[in-house]
């Protein structure tokens, strides 16, 4: 099923089938009265030709339903900007062989270390090889919901809300860029590279293109880059943005000609084999910090990953 269904964005607790193996149902917008075919199911075998097995065995056994939870027949009506909803059996995906650790869990939040090439949710290409899944499947957490997201090709501190009750509290709390974030990076160094450097600009990512590009304009975008130490040409760098535009860190330290080690879009795309997982981004996010929404209490956390191209030299 297509681009006519989606996720489920509606709250887990509205959710009109549980989920399986962690996922999701799917979300298919009908066709309104006089517009498609009388029977429900009639429709959906139209519009879905090669899962016909799948779909007739998802009507068979009461898992396609209407928003109320109420199996679809061929007698149920329909009424304008009617939804059902039902399974999709997720494509094989290549597995990613590292594990996600967890820093940290109470009853509103789950921290997470996420490696590289681990997505945060579910998209495109990716469903079951995603924190997320992977998350509620390991830890029986079937309401967990990020709280924010990090690059699939980012690694390190990563939250999750886990009552529903309190999610709102804490994506507003990221969304308004209320949350202290530090990054790290290995990128080249060369002589006379300042220790400290800041870069403001204006980013613009264009659906379905790559690379996100700095336009004139406005800022939007805001980061501050530290060199922390240099070694046979390359720097260990922080990096604290205190804007959160997409790809912000990858495009800002391309444009100072200093792109980040491992990086297969900046500055010229490169093609990598889905099944390599020899070149990580030399891209971790350190550490977030933020007042508690719920609690009022200050809150910290810290990865305990490392970049491989710089090591801690106390492991």
């Amino acid at each position: 099923m297509s681009s006519s269904e989606s996720s489920s964005r509606r709250s887990r607790s509205r959710r009109p089938l549980p989920l399986r193996d962690g996922v999701d149902p799917v979300r298919i917008r009908l066709a309104d009265p006089g517009q498609g075919p009388r029977s429900i199911p009639e429709e959906l075998r139209r519009r879905f030709p090669d899962r016909l097995a799948e779909l007739d065995a998802a009507l068979e056994a009461g898992q396609v339903v209407t928003a109320d939870g109420q199996p679809v027949t061929s007698t149920t009506r329909r009424h304008r900007g009617m939804d059902v909803w039902t399974y999709r059996t997720p494509e094989p995906e290549i597995e990613v062989p590292f594990r996600i650790e967890v820093l940290h869990r109470d009853d509103r939040l789950v921290v997470v270390d996420k490696p590289h090439f681990l997505a945060t949710t579910p998209r495109a290409a990716h469903v079951t090889e995603t924190a997320l899944v992977r998350l509620r499947r390991d830890l029986g957490l079937d309401d967990l919901a990020p709280a924010h997201r990090l690059d699939r090709l980012t690694a390190g501190v990563l939250v999750f809300t886990v009552d529903p009750r309190y999610r709102s509290a804490y994506q507003d709390l990221f969304a308004a860029r209320r949350v202290d974030k530090t990054y790290l990076a290995v990128a080249p160094a060369p002589p006379g590279t300042p220790e400290v450097r800041e870069r403001s600009s204006r980013i613009v990512k264009t659906r379905g293109v790559l690379q996100a590009v700095e336009v004139d304009g406005e800022a939007d975008a805001h980061t501050r880059i530290t060199l922390l130490e240099t070694r046979d040409g390359l720097g260990h760098y922080r990096l604290e943005p205190t804007t959160g535009r997409t790809h912000q860190l990858r495009v800002h330290m391309n444009a100072l000609g200093t792109p980040i080690t491992g990086d297969d879009l900046y500055p010229d795309i490169r093609d990598v084999s889905p099944d390599d997982f020899s070149r990580p981004l030399q891209l971790l996010a350190e550490s977030l910090a933020f007042t508690d929404p719920v609690s009022g209490q200050r809150r910290e956390f810290t990865t305990r990953r490392a970049l491989d191209r710089w090591p801690d030299p106390r492991k």
